[in-house]
């Protein structure tokens, strides 16, 4: 029943620069004071941002935001904000192999706040977003203190007796006993009634300005078709009516080489005949499906930049309204370096007005084309994120079987929503426009499979030429047919106005932002009129 008297240090004395988040005592110290403190990179990526980057090949610093990226260097204070040229009073520095990084960026970028206390060097770190309970010692009056003790006990040793009136932050909330921490680090326990509460704070948010998602897509549906451009240039005229499609998303851009160099195959007079007709272009960048070209241009924070700004040239350039990220063929190592290439493009896509979108398989086991995509942490840095929900059945599969069926559509769509937590408002369906014929022939007593992908009117002419009439497989949800010719069996799961109103009402279904349809020329008059109910 009677308190301790007894008193002894807080183990953290004798620190230069003690750092502390939310009462806690970090385990690297800051360096440096007022205008020239640094905090150590493994706090920042702990409990500031875990994406902050550090490239030891060139010992830059990349820190991103959804509205800005910036880069700094180890023992430089030439910087670059959103790719500009910017210049630092302190440059970031290495001590005993940990790099420490200047406040002034890091205020910059995170909106972070910062108290560091001019006797005992402690730094109480606080986070944008973070809420702050200010309180002061109620001791009686003048003279009088309270004792801020090493446990939520009278029995427990005493840290400091602290004058009426003393400034205090408080960080855990009891009954009897409260958590609180003095300006000069010492964190503790108080009982509840030494302890006049004051005002909750929040450490303030920057907002950040509405996209072009927010304000000109806001309320709409995305309807896109993406235009597979080959060699040859794709004549626009050519093209007829395209009801409901409001997006059209041509093959034009491919990384080139492992520097990061961008070709193009953009075309004005595509770009014209589409905005004539109030269909934007959100142009696709591709790897070139080369993993080890994809390896070596997202390595590095150079080669992004220079994908990056090619890609920004050319948007400029042909007056582009978005950009379509197309990644595929990438070892699972490399997953990280497309994640951090998607953060340092958003806000400089941001900054050009460009919607930002993402290609992305369903969720599977495969190295190459699942399992490098973290899903869930590439969506807060794009506007859509678009799910190729086809090739259930590739073009090697060892067996027969539709492109999509249904159930397995519905399966990957909700993996996507409920897994990785992608928001509705910002995962688009994909939809296949093609059809694989698949034949089977028996060869020294094995069946044999192939398949040749067509498109619609290919499959409506097979059908009318030999005059076969489809019926409904519940099972995929789609119109079968099957026929032999010769030695070999025909087996065709049909894209058409059936399965696509079902993937519409699907879309529907799952509140999602929109449909995109591969490709607009395998498409024909029954696609487009049926996908246009999609609004």
């Amino acid at each position: 029943m009677i308190p301790n008297p007894f008193h002894e240090d807080p183990d953290w004395k004798g620190i230069d620069k003690p750092i502390f988040v939310k009462g806690e005592l970090m385990d690297y110290t800051a360096q440096g004071t007022g205008d020239s403190l640094q905090i150590p990179l493994p706090v920042l990526q702990a409990e500031v941002d875990p994406n902050i980057r550090y490239e030891q090949a060139t010992q830059s610093i990349i820190l991103t935001s959804n509205s800005s990226i910036m880069h700094l260097k180890e023992g430089s204070t030439q910087a670059e904000l959103n790719m500009k040229p910017v210049q630092l009073r302190f440059a970031p520095e290495q001590q005993q192999q940990i790099m420490y990084v200047p406040l002034a960026p890091l205020k910059q970028i995170y909106h972070m706040d910062v108290h560091e206390d001019p006797d005992t060097g402690a730094v109480i770190l606080m986070r944008a977003g973070d809420q702050i309970q200010y309180a002061s010692v109620s001791a009686g009056g003048s003279g009088q203190t309270a004792a801020l003790r090493s446990a939520a006990s009278i029995q427990s040793r005493v840290y400091s007796d602290v004058p009426d009136g003393t400034h205090l932050r408080v960080w855990q909330t009891g009954d009897e006993w409260l958590k609180v921490q003095l300006d000069n680090g010492i964190t503790g326990y108080m009982q509840r009634k030494s302890v006049q509460l004051g005002e909750l704070t929040t450490i303030p948010v920057p907002a950040i300005p509405d996209n072009r998602v927010q304000t000109e897509w806001k309320g709409k549906k995305v309807n896109l078709a993406w235009e597979a451009v080959y060699e040859q240039r794709r004549d626009p005229h050519t093209i007829g009516k395209l009801p409901g499609i409001n997006v059209l998303s041509p093959t034009w851009f491919e990384i080139i080489d492992d520097s990061g160099n961008v070709r193009s195959k953009a075309d004005m007079e595509y770009v014209n005949w589409a905005h004539h007709r109030g269909i934007e272009i959100w142009a696709l960048l591709s790897n070139g499906f080369d993993a080890d070209r994809t390896t070596e241009a997202l390595s590095s924070y150079e080669n992004r930049r220079r994908i990056i700004t090619q890609t920004l040239e050319y948007a400029k350039m042909y007056q582009l309204d978005g950009i379509n990220i197309d990644f595929e063929s990438v070892y699972t190592t490399d997953g990280p370096n497309v994640t951090q290439f998607i953060r340092e493009l958003k806000p400089l896509a941001a900054e050009h007005s460009l919607v930002l979108s993402m290609d992305v398989t369903p969720k599977s086991n495969s190295e190459l084309w699942s399992k490098f995509l973290d899903r869930q942490s590439l969506a807060p840095s794009l506007d859509y994120m678009m799910v190729m929900a086809y090739d259930e059945h590739w073009a090697s599969s060892p067996e027969a079987g539709s492109v999509a069926s249904l159930s397995w559509t519905e399966k990957a769509m909700r993996r996507v929503l409920e897994e990785d937590e992608v928001p509705a408002d910002k995962l688009i369906l994909g939809i296949p426009l093609y059809t694989r014929i698949w034949t089977e022939k028996s060869e020294n007593g094995q069946t044999k499979v192939s398949s040749k992908a067509v498109g619609m009117e290919s499959i409506a002419n097979l059908l009318a030429d030999k005059k076969l009439k489809p019926r409904l497989d519940t099972a995929t949800g789609q119109n079968y047919v099957e026929y032999k010719d010769k030695d070999a069996t025909y087996k065709i799961w049909i894209e058409d106005e059936l399965s696509l109103k079902a993937r519409i009402a699907l879309a529907r279904k799952l509140q999602l932002a929109g449909i995109a349809s591969w490709t607009r020329s395998l498409g024909d008059e029954r696609a487009w009129d049926t996908l246009s109910e999609f609004k």
